[in-house]
């Protein structure tokens, strides 16, 4: 048997990395999977190849948060968890950071996962029992220099993953969040020191002295997915390699 049969589970950011592992994974583990993202012809290639299903979702809209849920809930008569993992990534500082990309960082990173609960709640809650997995980072845990608008979306993840444990716990629905270090992704590849080719300078602050696979990400969202984690709620878990003290 599966650790997740019979589940029907949701996950943002599918089309590539961290979420199409999780997609694979929870899959692999009996659960029928909707990946969604912006990136649609990826999106459903990714859907294909894993044999799970694909629906375009901006996370920022509340209609299409609306419709997908709806159309997940009306095909499958269930929604058991939801995986927020879309996000972007910038760097600056302060002092020469624009208000605009500020702002559409914030939108995807932060209100993109405020929807999301908000959209599976009422289902979950009538259901007496969901999962919701919200990717944050590292850099929801210290402050980042250079990532001011990154560092303050994964800030706000990990406190509004606290607020939603708090306030759905009653109807045994759990909410928790990942705090990735550096994860092998295409992600990882946009940071200045990856790119100058620094990586080996960087890793000298992680204990076990190597990136991580998306695969570690996507283990974690399955215990915290699963049953194996029943009495987790309102919890970080960091999976940085021991980067954090």
């Amino acid at each position: 048997m599966g650790r997740l049969d019979g589940r029907v589970a949701v996950i943002t950011g599918g089309a590539r990395g961290q979420g199409a592992e999780e997609g694979r994974l929870f899959a692999q583990e009996g659960a029928t999977v909707v990946l969604t993202d912006v990136l649609d012809e990826q999106g459903e290639q990714t859907a294909a190849e894993l044999g799970v299903e694909y629906q375009h979702l901006d996370v920022t809209s509340e209609t299409e948060w609306e419709a997908v849920v709806a159309d997940v809930l009306a095909r499958h008569g269930r929604l058991d968890v939801l995986v927020n993992n879309a996000a972007i990534w910038f760097g600056s500082k302060i002092i020469s950071t624009d208000t605009a990309a500020y702002q559409k960082l914030i939108d995807v990173n932060q209100k993109g996962v405020f929807l999301g609960m908000r959209a599976v709640a009422p289902a979950m809650s009538a259901a007496k029992g969901g999962a919701i997995v919200n990717i944050s980072s590292v850099a929801g845990m210290i402050g980042a220099p250079t990532q001011v608008a990154y560092s303050a979306s994964k800030f706000a993840v990990r406190g509004m993953t606290k607020i939603a444990a708090k306030e759905l716990g009653r109807y045994n629905v759990r909410v928790n969040s990942i705090h990735p270090g550096f994860i092998d992704t295409d992600m990882l590849a946009e940071l200045p020191a990856f790119q100058r080719g620094d990586d080996k300078r960087m890793l000298r602050s992680v204990p076990l002295g190597r990136v991580g696979e998306a695969r570690d990400i996507a283990n974690l969202a399955l215990f915290l997915a699963s049953d194996e984690s029943g009495y987790c709620t309102g919890q970080e878990f960091v999976c940085d390699g021991g980067m954090l003290p």
